[in-house]
């Protein structure tokens, strides 16, 4: 298959990587001039347990993309995509669609943009960062899954399924992509909160004395996708059902420890949130993430003030405000 590959970061870098070495024909975008001059001139690197290859492969920026391509992986950070769905669409053929390979409700983003029968959503929950120009650490594999946004079973999606197998041999589709969303929301709203400190993933979701924030999370942006009709889905240990109301709180903790085990099988110990912060001192995807939480929950009258809290204390660190560290997870737990 020819793929465009928008972002050639953590997620598009890996998965573009894998498709190369299988023989796909792939082009990189990426608005980092200096990781497109890297691989074009000594190719893409994955390194770290799960793998260490190298392909050379073909990358330009974004005002330089020439030609039409029927298969477009959006793999840019929330925040970003917008402006590169607006920016790529010149470059879909009629035929052509977009797979939003991300974290968050961004299909909702692309289908305002190029159309929602021209948007495919998927959700991946692999573990990898980027490291320096040409170089992606790839940490731990993780689900992989594909969908339309109405649930059917498309010859494209097939296709599609079998090109996503040379990346990750378990990768699957499902009529519910909107469930697997969901639950990364929740789950990613907890990730965000391990950021609020320098505890890794595996440690934080074990702290004993934050375990009830977690919970208390996935439950509020739980509560909102039931008042939305969703059905989450389960994956690598977070299991949606021990994050229910009324669940039995050893249920909960049993997710949390699942969650912490599978963290701790990845060289990736720090979430995408925390190296933002921590590493590349920039700007985090939290509005974008966690803002379509809160506003959903005004529309269906569901109170979010954890999520919102969230936000607030992620921009605080952002600008400078608040250090990083494990006490700020006391602003999130007075609200229980």
């Amino acid at each position: 298959m020819n793929l465009l590959i928008w972002g050639a970061g953590a997620i598009g870098g890996t998965i573009g990587a894998y498709l190369v070495r299988a023989g796909h024909s792939v082009m990189f975008v990426d608005r980092e001039n200096a990781h497109v001059e890297a691989i074009n001139a000594d190719g893409l690197r994955i390194t770290g347990p799960v793998d260490d290859f190298t392909v050379r492969a073909t990358a330009s920026t974004p005002e330089r993309v020439e030609g039409l391509d029927d298969t477009v992986l959006l793999c840019v950070k929330a925040q970003d995509t917008e402006s590169a769905a607006q920016a790529l669409q010149p470059h879909l053929s009629p035929e052509g669609y977009v797979v939003s390979v991300q974290n968050g409700l961004n299909e909702l983003v692309i289908e305002k943009i190029v159309g929602r029968a021209r948007t495919v959503g998927s959700f991946v929950n692999f573990g990898s960062d980027y490291h320096e120009p040409g170089v992606i650490l790839f940490g731990g594999r993780g689900a992989v899954v594909l969908g339309e946004l109405d649930g059917a079973m498309t010859p494209r999606l097939q296709a599609l399924h079998q090109v996503f197998l040379d990346f990750d041999a378990n990768a699957m589709t499902t009529p519910n992509i909107w469930g697997y969303l969901w639950g990364k929301l929740a789950y990613g709203a907890q990730l965000f909160a391990t950021a609020l400190s320098h505890e890794s993933m595996a440690d934080a979701f074990a702290d004993a004395n934050y375990q009830d924030v977690y919970i208390a999370l996935a439950q509020e942006i739980l509560r909102v996708a039931m008042a939305h009709d969703i059905t989450p889905e389960s994956f690598n240990g977070f299991d949606p059902a021990a994050f229910m109301p009324g669940t039995a709180y050893e249920r909960s903790l049993k997710s949390l420890e699942e969650m912490s085990q599978f963290n701790r099988g990845s060289a990736k110990t720090h979430s995408g949130v925390w190296r933002d912060l921590a590493v590349r001192k920039r700007r985090t995807e939290a509005e974008h993430q966690l803002g379509p939480i809160v506003s959903y929950g005004q529309q269906l009258r569901v109170p979010t003030p954890m999520a919102s809290r969230l936000i607030d204390l992620i921009h605080e660190i952002e600008n400078g405000q608040r250090p990083q560290d494990v006490a700020n997870l006391d602003a999130l737990k007075a609200l229980i």
